[in-house]
């Protein structure tokens, strides 16, 4: 088949390479001048660097490489994905410096033909050349969850504006001197609110981080011993919190065996409070630890409770801000509580919209539920639209492991390889699980992306589908010891070896006459 893929980030390009290896005919779109999506260069902000180690954030036929830190920095990841381009042959099915601005479905014959609609822009993502159109026969968004920034729309943006002030998002800045000697303010509490704040606190005069809602902070070494992917980033972890489904050990957990759970969670908040010195500082979260996973776990940055407790970054917790205005001529905002505060510049890291902006409304309609979540099945296939799945779109510990797996039950759809429930049952299921999503997450569940901090349970699902996964051995080691992404390497080649046992067909590899070449395409018709 002739595929689309949309964006060119983790999810891109692993489903471009097992595209690939099934034998189908890719093309990558990507509207940044390079590979990685939110680690491209255009959006990388200082202090940008992984959550994850980097023996938890890699495609499984790639390690990062040794010579890479811990937490590797955005950089880093960024040449790491070109690595994996160019190793796996996607740089000629690339296209750079493109923007799909639409992207339209027609029935021709009872089967599904897409025609896409591209520019070239440049980097600041602005049209640089004609439109230019392109027929194909199915279509993979991989665009991210994290790929348009929310901007809250404060009254007294204009007048703000006009003395000299700015609000953006923080991959809008690129190095210190966009704030060189000003009054800084940083909007959120999450990971890159906090990287930024330390980050950008070393050019500016005064930074203040405004929280309107504290949240529990994972150190990345516990007691600087222990680290922290031991207890977050493992099967044991992940059981420590209520999944929709519990089987297994997980009962105990959250049964009989809950005072066990509650002590070791309590155990971890009380290491996580004294460490940080979060009392001394009055920055203890509201509610227990097991809030932690209610919309994402959120890493500690290094430096941002030391310069908080030396002065070098005020956080005004609990509170939001109101309006724009200006203070004595210049720039300034005020908060909820009723204070005004100087304001030069205002860095909102307060989340992103899930968009797929090149999709009609009437498609967008069918894809979405009437709160505007996405219905998709294991985050991956719409009930009603053929030719059609999503890549990428859960924020997983396991981002990479993630897409790769949707990309293989993606390869395993078009070959016919699966075993799918109705799609009465698929609606249910994806429903209820919305329902589940909405509150556990307090309402934080991004339309229906997020699925932190139950990766595994999300990866064993959708390979399930596909009928092929790591022994269980492999998941009984996983349940103390971190996943490895590269245990899973295999599974592409088992799904074409048992396709073949059951058709005849040898997808993505010559025949032994080497006259032709099969490809599987059943799944989209």
């Amino acid at each position: 088949m002739k595929i689309a893929i949309i964006g060119a980030g983790f999810a891109g390009l692993a489903a471009g390479k097992h595209l690939r290896e099934f034998g189908h005919d890719v093309t990558i779109f990507e509207k940044c001048p390079d590979v990685g999506g939110v680690w491209s260069r255009t959006r990388r902000y200082p202090g940008l660097c992984t959550q994850n180690n980097k023996g938890t954030y890699y495609l499984s036929d790639l390690k990062m490489p040794d010579s890479y830190p811990e937490w590797p920095s955005g950089a880093q990841v960024q040449a790491y994905l070109e690595g994996y381009a160019a190793m796996f042959g996607l740089n000629p099915h690339l296209r750079l410096s493109t923007e799909v601005i639409a992207a339209e479905q027609e029935e021709l014959g009872g089967n599904i033909r897409w025609t896409v609609t591209s520019r070239t822009v440049d980097d600041e993502g602005d049209p640089a050349g004609a439109e230019a159109s392109e027929e194909f026969d199915f279509l993979v968004v991989a665009n991210g969850i994290f790929s348009v920034p929310f901007i809250p729309d404060w009254p007294g943006r204009e007048e703000f504006e006009e003395a000299g002030g700015r609000v953006c998002a923080p991959s809008d800045v690129h190095d210190l001197e966009a704030v060189r000697g000003k009054d800084l303010v940083v909007v959120g509490y999450g990971k890159s609110a906090c990287d930024v704040a330390v980050s950008l606190s070393e050019g500016a005069a005064t930074t203040t981080v405004v929280a309107r809602q504290l949240l529990w902070k994972m150190p990345r070494m516990i007691m600087g011993v222990l680290n922290f992917k031991h207890l977050m980033l493992t099967r044991m972890g992940e059981g420590l919190f209520e999944y929709q489904r519990l089987a297994g050990v997980e009962k105990f957990l959250h049964g009989g065996g809950k005072p066990v759970r509650n002590q070791m969670l309590g155990s971890i908040q009380s290491m996580a409070t004294k460490q940080l010195k979060l009392a001394k500082l009055g920055l203890v979260p509201d509610g227990g630890f097991e809030r932690i996973a209610r919309s994402t776990v959120s890493l500690v940055t290094e430096g941002f409770f030391q310069k908080a407790e030396a002065g070098e970054l005020r956080v005004i917790r609990d509170t939001r801000i109101t309006a724009l205005t200006t203070l004595d001529g210049k720039p300034a905002a005020t908060l909820s509580t009723g204070e005004t505060i100087p304001a030069e510049m205002i860095v909102c890291a307060t989340g992103f919209r899930q968009e797929v902006p090149f999709l009609s409304r009437e498609l967008q309609d069918r894809i979405t539920d009437e709160r505007g979540n996405f219905e998709l099945y294991r985050q991956i296939l719409p009930h009603d639209v053929r030719g059609l799945a999503f890549c990428g779109y859960n924020s997983s510990f396991y981002s990479p492991l993630s897409a790769e797996a949707a990309s293989i039950w993606i390869g395993a759809y078009l070959m016919d390889e699966l075993t799918l429930p109705s799609v009465e049952v698929r609606r249910k299921t994806v429903a209820e699980r919305l329902r589940w999503m909405e509150e556990r997450t307090e309402g934080h569940h991004a339309r229906g992306t997020n699925i932190i901090p139950f990766s595994m349970h999300n990866i064993d699902e959708i390979l399930s589908d596909v009928g092929l996964d790591v022994s269980q051995a492999k998941k009984a080691e996983q349940w103390l010891q971190t996943t490895e992404a590269s245990d899973y390497r295999d599974i592409p080649q088992r799904l074409v070896e048992r396709h073949f046992e059951r058709t005849g067909v040898r997808v993505g590899q010559r025949d032994t006459d080497g006259l032709t070449e099969k490809t599987a395409g059943a799944g989209a018709k």
